[in-house]
């Protein structure tokens, strides 16, 4: 069907075919990433924490504790691993426990902006909205 529909078309048909295939795999690679980028963002997230609940004296420890990631992570991975950053993907996993129900429509920095509303319940407002 489509190869009669390039027959009509000709060549403007290739182009527009040939465009759209494109514009589709882009819009999949981009949800593909963004899947994978918060899943990773989350898995770090519990990394860091289960290794925090095995330790004590968790406050200041914590805290030395993502200073250093943050140093040995960019030494070996470069840019990404701020302690902010980090910080971020333990909030990220504290905050949304159960990974299966994160939303895959959403990307890494809608999370952060979700991440800074303190209150639960407009969290929770703001994620359907996004949703």
């Amino acid at each position: 069907m489509k190869s009669e529909m390039l027959k009509n078309g000709g060549y403007s048909g290739l182009v527009s075919q040939i465009s759209e295939t494109f514009i589709d795999g882009q819009r999949k690679a981009v949800v593909a990433v963004n899947f994978y980028l918060v899943e990773t963002y989350w898995k770090i997230g519990q990394y860091i924490v289960e290794f925090e609940q095995s330790g004590s004296g968790k406050a200041e420890y914590g805290k030395r504790l993502l200073e250093q990631l943050s140093k040995d992570l960019s030494l070996l991975h470069g840019k990404g691993f701020g302690v902010s950053n980090i910080y971020r993907m333990r909030q990220f996993y504290l905050t949304f426990s159960i990974l299966a129900e994160l939303p895959h429509k959403l990307s890494w920095t809608h999370f952060v902006e979700l991440l800074k509303i303190d209150d639960p319940l407009e969290r929770s407002f703001y994620l359907q909205q996004k949703n």
